[in-house]
């Protein structure tokens, strides 16, 4: 780090900016003083004056060169003064180096170096013709007198004027460079707080991001896991057979939970959404086992009747319903395969979608089960990555949950809609389902998505809670609103929220193609 000019200041007495001047400064005083006081002795024997008296002015008028960087320009004035009297060469001479090195105007400068040159003209030129006189045997041509006072006068005052300038000159140069290092100095301090800022700013939205990823996707999922969770316990006596195909989805909800729960880990350890597949997924896992409910019993003996079969079902049915399995075991494990090798399987139809059910309600229908959906944290524009081509496949989750959702789509986005559009679409349906799921279980709810010119237009609306339905007992952190929010006005569009005048709820949403 550069000394600052605050620094610099400090350590001299009094107008010294250093001790080491204050020093320098009272020798030359001294050495002035004692030239001026034998010069004065001259001076005395000449017009008479006491000695004593002379001296002392001899002295005091020396002295005054301590004063020279205080005042330079009083100091001048004094040599120019004491010139009549033959004494101040020292005085004269540092006088004008440190009148011409020194902050004062040009003019001023030039002028006091004019009379103390004129001066000291003069006096020579008189000092030379008083010894002529007094030599007779020398007679000189008549310019020399002239030119040799010339000469001196120029010898006396010149350089020092010169060379105060010059050192005036590269002072000031210096000291520019270093206010200018200082200035660059602050200047980098000042740019590498912005950088801290602008990279805490970028942790804090990478934080955020990555929570409204997290909870997108993880939430809506254990969200449907406990409905279809409270769905089993009401009918686990009375329906065993519902109730294994509960099980099945709940366990199935699990599976993908944590499939994509262990994508965004991934991501976080890695950094690199690229290599998520990879560093979430090290080796296959192993296919999960069937439920209890659908699986032959060890006990009984081969070809016995199934659940299945007990509750009325052909043996032939009996038996296809552990074989109805199989495919989607797998093409869990071949999902699972494709995880090791980095790719990651998403939630495209006919893809190990979570499930998929004919439109009955908790688990009545024919239920499809794969591997586990890893659709956290996607790049825009993956096939993996969240569409709305697949808001049929999540209305048919919260319908399985027994929801009974109603989508509507008008118009055809012909491939003209971004992917990131697209993704931030899902995302709003996907979390309005869930904020259903939880604040008002059983309610009918409306799904509209319309495709117009350069936007895509949601809107997600339920009726009030239906009359003795129980409470799903989610908790709710308030986020979801706020993340919607965050998406939809991040791709430039309008999000609006609120309740209904018929009891509900409704989420709207308008999201332009232009900033995608």
């Amino acid at each position: 780090m550069t000394e600052t000019g605050e620094n610099r200041t400090r350590g001299g007495p009094w107008w010294w900016k250093r001790p080491r001047s204050a020093v320098l400064d009272v020798t030359l005083a001294a050495v002035s003083a004692a030239e001026c006081a034998l010069q004065g002795q001259g001076f005395a024997d000449e017009t008479g004056l006491p000695g004593v008296l002379a001296t002392l002015l001899g002295v005091v008028v020396g002295a005054t060169l301590v004063l020279r960087r205080r005042w330079p320009i009083a100091v001048v004035l004094v040599a120019i003064a004491v010139i009549p009297a033959d004494m101040g060469t020292v005085l004269s001479v540092v006088g004008l180096y440190t009148l011409a090195a020194a902050e004062v105007p040009r003019r001023i400068t030039g002028l006091l170096a004019t009379m103390a040159a004129l001066g000291i003209l003069a006096m020579a030129a008189f000092r030379l013709d008083q010894s002529i006189g007094q030599e007779p045997d020398f007679n000189p041509p008549g310019w020399f007198v002239p030119l040799v006072a010339l000469a001196l006068a120029i010898g006396v005052t010149a350089p020092p004027v010169l060379l105060g300038l010059y050192v005036g000159a590269r002072r000031r140069l210096v000291e520019s460079l270093r206010e200018r290092a200082d200035g660059l100095e602050r200047e980098l301090s000042l740019l590498a707080d912005r950088a801290e800022e602008r990279a805490e700013w970028a942790r804090n939205e990478e934080r955020t991001r990555i929570a409204r990823e997290m909870h997108d996707v993880v939430a809506h999922r254990v969200s449907l896991m406990v409905v279809h969770a409270a769905a089993l316990q009401a009918v686990a006596l009375k329906d065993p057979q519902k109730a294994a195909k509960n099980a099945a989805l709940v366990g199935d909800m699990g599976r993908q939970a944590l499939d994509e729960l262990r994508t965004m880990l991934g991501v976080l350890r890695s950094g690199d959404p690229d290599r998520q597949g990879k560093d979430a997924v090290r080796a296959p896992s192993a296919v999960s086992p069937l439920p209890a409910a659908l699986a032959p019993s060890p006990a009984s003996p081969a070809g016995s009747a199934s659940p299945a079969a007990s509750s009325g079902g052909s043996p032939a049915a009996a038996t296809a319903a552990p074989a109805a399995f199989a495919p989607a075991a797998a093409g869990r494990a071949a999902g699972e395969r494709e995880d090791s090798r980095g790719d990651v399987p998403g939630d495209a139809p006919g893809r190990n979608n979570a499930a998929a059910v004919d439109g009955s309600a908790y688990g009545t229908a024919d239920v499809r089960t794969g591997g586990g959906a890893h659709r956290g944290h996607q790049p825009a524009g993956s096939p993996d990555a969240p569409s709305l081509a697949q808001l049929e496949v999540l209305v048919g989750q919260s319908r399985a949950a027994g929801m009974a959702v109603e989508l509507s789509v008008e118009g055809d986005p012909d491939g003209a809609c971004p992917p990131t559009v697209e993704q931030t679409a899902y995302r709003v349906v996907q979390e309005a389902l869930t904020n259903v799921h939880k604040h008002a279980a059983g309610a009918a709810t409306r799904v509209r998505v319309a495709h117009r010119e350069a936007e895509v237009a949601l809107q997600v609306e339920n009726e009030p809670a239906a009359d003795g339905a129980a409470d799903a007992g989610l908790p709710s952190g308030g986020n979801g609103l706020v993340g919607m929010r965050e998406r939809v006005t991040a791709l430039g569009g309008g999000f609006v929220s609120g309740p209904t005048d018929a009891g509900g709820f409704r989420v709207s949403a308008i999201i332009p193609y232009a900033r995608s």
